[in-house]
């Protein structure tokens, strides 16, 4: 689910950027490079969200395995 989340912000971001490049109107441009950032800073954060929790999972993985030889 976390990278389906990444995918879709980064889609979003992607999208935003798309618009920025195909707007005549600076306003709308400034707009969706705004929007662009905040869709990025969400990718970001949603990959680091998903990175954490892995290291999480093979920490306690690791802690089971030692606790059941031991």
């Amino acid at each position: 689910m976390a990278s389906q989340t990444y995918e879709f912000y980064a889609a979003r971001a992607a999208e935003a950027a798309s618009d920025a490049e195909a707007a005549t109107l600076s306003n709308v441009r400034d707009r969706a490079l705004r929007s662009e950032a905040t869709w990025q800073a969400l990718a970001d954060q949603a990959r680091a969200v998903a990175e954490q929790r892995r290291k999480i999972a093979a920490t306690k993985a690791a802690e089971a395995e030692a606790e059941a030889s031991a």
